[in-house]
């Protein structure tokens, strides 16, 4: 099977050759494509290990800071959330094109990546559902097929349908963090009971956190003991 999804890779590089988002120059490896190589480990070595806070991740200014204000004020629902790098340069690019080309193949390498950050062990894995609106236009759910690698590599057990989002909220994007927070109030339902099971939840990037917060907080009251957060990246204030 490997040998003839190679030969198909390359066949089709031949007929429909490719050019990397990122620098420009031709793809050369089917296992990151549409990436060059290069520029797809220089993705996964971006990984971000500056300050940030203990509970959501957010960077701070100091490497003396522990937590950002917004945790301090409110804390979430989730005991931790865990990102890989900021997203910025390659990484955004890459996280683009998962999404939006759509690149699904990259679902398997950005799982690789953020499960080489260092995952807490889970009893299941689920993920921030769509709207049925935003799921018929896109076709998939870029988060959930990151986590069924995850919850297979883990042994975890994979939990597609454990949340739904029964309200269709305006865009996001231009909205401050309470804005946020508000526009997503109540707009995700839990489908079944998680008594004492330990989650993880995913997403594709954290902005303020709002999304992460408000499944979390439907997760606990559904039952869940514990509920850590995982993203690819996450934007710096």
């Amino acid at each position: 099977m490997t040998f003839w999804r190679s030969a198909a890779d390359l066949l089709l590089r031949g007929f429909f050759p490719s050019r990397c988002p990122a620098c420009g120059l031709p793809s050369d490896d089917p296992a990151s494509l549409p990436f060059c190589a290069a520029c797809w480990r220089g993705i996964s070595l971006s990984l971000y290990e500056g300050p940030a806070c203990a509970i959501c991740g957010e960077p701070l200014p100091s490497e003396h800071a522990i937590h950002c204000g917004p945790c301090l004020e409110d804390r979430p629902a989730y005991t931790k959330a865990f990102t890989f790098g900021l997203f910025e340069g390659a990484l955004k690019e890459a996280i683009h094109n998962y999404k939006f080309a759509p690149a699904r193949r990259l679902s398997a390498p950005l799982a690789g990546m953020l499960l080489a950050r260092g995952l807490p062990p889970v009893h299941a894995v689920t993920a921030v559902p769509l709207s049925k609106k935003r799921l018929l236009e896109r076709g998939f759910n870029q988060s959930m097929l990151i986590g069924r690698h995850i919850a297979k590599s883990s042994g975890a057990e994979l939990l597609p349908h454990a949340l739904r989002k029964v309200k269709e909220t305006p865009p996001q994007a231009g909205l401050n963090r309470k804005e946020r927070a508000r526009n997503l109030r109540g707009a995700f339902r839990a489908n079944d009971r998680f008594d004492d099971m330990t989650i993880l939840l995913i997403d594709d990037v954290i902005t303020t956190g709002a999304t992460v917060r408000e499944c979390s907080k439907t997760l606990v009251k559904a039952g869940a003991k514990e509920v850590f957060v995982a993203a690819i990246a996450r934007t710096k204030k």
